[in-house]
């Protein structure tokens, strides 16, 4: 192995373990800072590929440890339909030969997330508006799924708008998140954008995911997940601006 394999598998065993702490704390954001943080040195469609399944894991290991499985879906679906259809279309554009540009909509697209999150209320969604919001919002989230790696917005804010309780919004946002990982991955392999050797590091790297999880819990018991979230973001902000950035000065 060369010097040069032995810096790449470090730099992703750390991008994963940053990613899985920020999970342990916060309940979200392993995809979020693994495709910002491999966005700096591989092209989105590849870093896509890596995150698929310690992203998986993470995320089907939430949905499961809620009480109301049964009672999210019947109220998500259609928004999660419209997830998957939208990542099939999205994905085409990660794909398409356009890697400086996709890149800078995952900066752009994480860029407007940190903002919100910093900056915006909560917002309040009415009973009678869901019925038509949540596919749209499900669509207009799976085309930047497919299109940027990135599956928070606009379905996080929609989500906490709901009314869930602590512990259903938790298995609310993992299902989200479940299906936009297993969306992204069928749109990478209908384009045959996944490598034997990517899914081979992506299972590697579900270790150093797990261990971040597992370090990142231990933190939140010493630190205030608040604090430690509005440090995130405006990290996240910075990262995301330099990628955006980046076609226009290289």
């Amino acid at each position: 192995m060369t010097t040069m394999d032995i810096g790449f598998l470090a730099a992703i065993t750390g991008t994963f373990v940053l990613a899985g702490i920020v999970k342990g704390v916060t309940g979200m954001g392993l995809p979020t800072v693994a495709m910002g943080v491999l966005g700096l040195f591989m092209p989105p469609v590849a870093a896509a590929g890596l995150l698929l399944l310690p992203s998986f894991v993470t995320n089907i290991w939430q949905l499961f440890a809620g009480p109301s499985f049964r009672a999210i879906m019947l109220r998500l679906w259609p928004m999660m339909f419209a997830i998957v259809a939208g990542t099939l279309i999205g994905v085409q554009l990660m794909t398409g030969g356009a890697a400086r540009w996709t890149t800078s909509a995952l900066g752009a697209a994480l860029v407007v997330y940190a903002a919100y999150s910093l900056l915006a209320r909560p917002l309040v969604v009415p009973w009678h508006l869901m019925g038509f919001l949540s596919p749209l919002v499900g669509l207009i989230t799976g085309l930047l799924t497919g299109a940027t790696g990135v599956f928070v917005m606009p379905a996080v804010p929609y989500i906490q708008s709901m009314g869930f309780d602590r512990d259903m919004l938790v298995q609310a946002l993992g299902l989200s998140f479940t299906v936009s990982t297993v969306a992204l991955a069928l749109g990478l392999a209908s384009q045959a954008a996944v490598q034997i050797d990517d899914v081979g590091i992506s299972a590697l790297a579900i270790v150093p995911a797990l261990l971040g999880m597992w370090l990142g819990q231990s933190i939140r018991k010493i630190v205030s997940p608040a604090r430690f979230r509005q440090w995130f973001l405006i990290c996240l902000l910075v990262l995301g601006a330099e990628l955006f950035s980046r076609p226009f000065w290289n």
